[in-house]
């Protein structure tokens, strides 16, 4: 594997060693964004040698940057050499920002001249593919169907990236239009970028949609990165890839410009190495709207990630997400088993509990998004430019039009379910399917588990079916690295609770991962698995399968639903 050039402190000045200084002075600077955050202890450096900015938290890169030996241009710089040393196996980037360099050294400037911005200033961040910015990046959701068009400016979340001081250094490759386009889609894949790989095991799963998102984040393509979920799409790759990945409560983060599947369960949220760094993006991201601007939520989360905060709490565990019906596999359990000891250790009290089983509305659940997708895709399309796509139907033709670049190895059976729905969210079809999938999964399900059995949050494995209760019901779930197994793979622990219960959800990871030290950079392990099998979709008379007009595998994992 490659070094790439990235090995030397880039910028470095020449005072004190990064060892002296981290002794000398990193508390001291990391409390000016994080007000005193601690920075993880272990430490591995991926293909880095000498290079303490490869696994440094965003508090520690702050710190270095104020003491002069590192600058926002000198990292910038340093990552966009990883990423071109590292993701031509990776496939984690889709773009990269050509202003990158010198929208960092304008914030370096801005650091000596006036301060910080806010807690992110100057460090580089990338974003999902389905995240608008009004710059020189595309925004495709990883369709050919939306390559060239221009959208109308930044998203919400953008421009409080900005305006915390982030460099955005580029756009991540996902699962095509967020894994909601076919029965077969494949994870981490999309016409425009080809398919994601998993750094720790090149041919394990790195799951989806945000796959490129964790995986650059997991390989320190960049410092942490922002990805969406719908269902499963930040935990679920977050767990395969050994980070941290926190989808927060739907309305805490705003959905403005970011291309939609279902508002009502649709969010951005902050995918980082370490739970400090999530909690720094989280505070950054949030802008409270809709069910979740009537209430008060915190200025910042740093403050909340105290070590002995699962000391005493109540952690159900729903038992369903420990078997193989809802996706568990044997050696990633193993794994969390162990995790799970750490808490009890640590003072936790676990619970078995039932938080509501997902086969029982994950049909309502279905119906919802895809009423949602037609209505709500065509009103992001109208407000691109340069661009013919209008409406549901027109992406669909599109991609029959484009049939052996987009088609190749599934098809789009779902575009073609949402389009058949009546494209009006106040039939009483939808609303029924609406208020049975959100009462199942949230008052019915995780509040009901929650106040029967006295519970602080509820935990299961990464890599199954549990990502859709705190989807369907809007409610916040967290995915902590555990470790790895025998072979290599990660695993993580999902963390789930009440509404706006972030604070918690936090706490209880920052205390977990601080006693666990799972942090391990990966070593591309393996080889790439074979492309599949062309899907003869594209043939003069494609023969159908005989699942079409049905789903059939998980939203949030894409496994298939036995």
């Amino acid at each position: 594997m490659s070094r790439g050039r990235g090995a030397e402190l880039p910028d470095a000045g020449s005072g004190a060693t990064r060892r002296a200084f981290i002794g000398a002075g990193l508390t001291a600077g990391a409390a000016l964004v994080t007000g005193g955050l601690a920075p993880v202890r272990a430490r591995t450096l991926f293909a880095g040698g000498g290079a303490p900015w490869i696994e440094a938290s965003i508090a520690e890169l702050q710190a270095l940057m104020a003491a002069g030996e590192l600058t926002s241009r000198g990292l910038t710089q340093a990552y966009l050499d990883r990423i071109a040393s590292l993701d031509p196996v990776l496939g984690a980037v889709l773009e990269i920002n050509p202003d990158a360099r010198e929208i960092a050294a304008r914030r370096d400037r801005e650091r000596r001249a006036a301060g910080l911005r806010g807690p992110l200033h100057g460090i580089p961040i990338l974003l999902k593919d389905n995240i608008a910015t009004g710059d020189r990046l595309q925004t495709t959701a990883g369709s050919l169907a939306l390559a060239g068009s221009r959208v109308s400016g930044d998203a919400a979340i953008v421009q409080r990236l900005r305006a915390a001081g982030a460099v955005i250094l580029g756009k991540t490759n996902m699962s095509e239009w967020a894994a909601f386009r076919g029965f077969g889609t494949l994870n981490g894949w999309s016409a425009r970028r080809g398919f994601t790989r998993n750094p720790y095991v090149l041919a394990f799963d790195p799951c989806g949609s945000s796959s490129g998102s964790a995986v650059a984040t997991a390989a320190s393509l960049c410092a942490a990165a922002v990805g969406t979920e719908t269902d499963g799409s930040i935990v679920c790759p977050s767990g395969n890839n050994l980070i941290v990945g926190l989808k927060p409560s739907v309305g805490l983060v705003s959905q403005a410009g970011i291309v939609p599947i279902g508002h009502s369960q649709d969010t951005a949220g902050p995918m980082a190495r370490t739970v400090g760094d999530a909690a720094i993006l989280l505070g950054v991201l949030q802008s409270p709207s809709g069910r979740a601007g009537g209430f008060p939520v915190p200025a910042e989360y740093t403050s909340f990630l105290q070590r002995g905060s699962l000391h005493g709490r109540r952690i159900g565990l729903d038992v369903r997400y420990f078997t193989a019906l809802y996706g568990a596999e044997s050696d990633l359990v193993a794994v969390v088993e162990t995790a799970l000891r750490a808490m009890t250790d640590l003072g936790a009290v676990l619970v078995p509990t039932d938080s509501g089983d997902p086969f029982a509305y994950f049909t309502s659940e279905v119906a919802v998004l895809l009423c949602e997708f037609k209505v709500h895709i065509a009103e992001y399309l109208a407000t691109l430019q340069h661009s013919s796509m209008r409406t549901l139907a027109d992406l669909i033709a599109f991609n029959a039009s484009h049939c052996t670049r987009e088609m190749k190895y599934f098809g789009q059976e779902i575009f073609e379910l949402a389009e058949a729905t009546r494209g009006d969210l106040t039939d009483p079809f939808y609303r029924a399917a609406r208020v049975h999938a959100f009462h199942s999964a949230g008052p019915g399900g995780i509040d009901a588990a929650l106040q029967r059995d006295r519970l602080d949050a509820i935990v299961a494995p990464s890599y199954t079916f549990a990502s859709s209760p705190a989807a369907t019901a809007g409610y916040p779930s967290i995915s902590v690295p555990a470790g790895v197994t025998a072979d290599g793979k990660p695993a993580g622990v999902w963390m789930y609770s009440g509404f706006l219960s972030e604070p918690r959800l936090l706490a209880f990871a920052y205390d977990l991962e601080q006693e666990l030290q799972p942090r391990r950079a990966p070593g591309l392990l393996g080889v790439p698995p074979a492309d599949p099998p062309d899907a003869g979709l594209c043939q003069p008379d494609p023969v159908m399968t005989p699942d079409a007009g049905r789903m059939f595998h998980h939203l949030g994992t894409g496994k298939p639903l036995r």
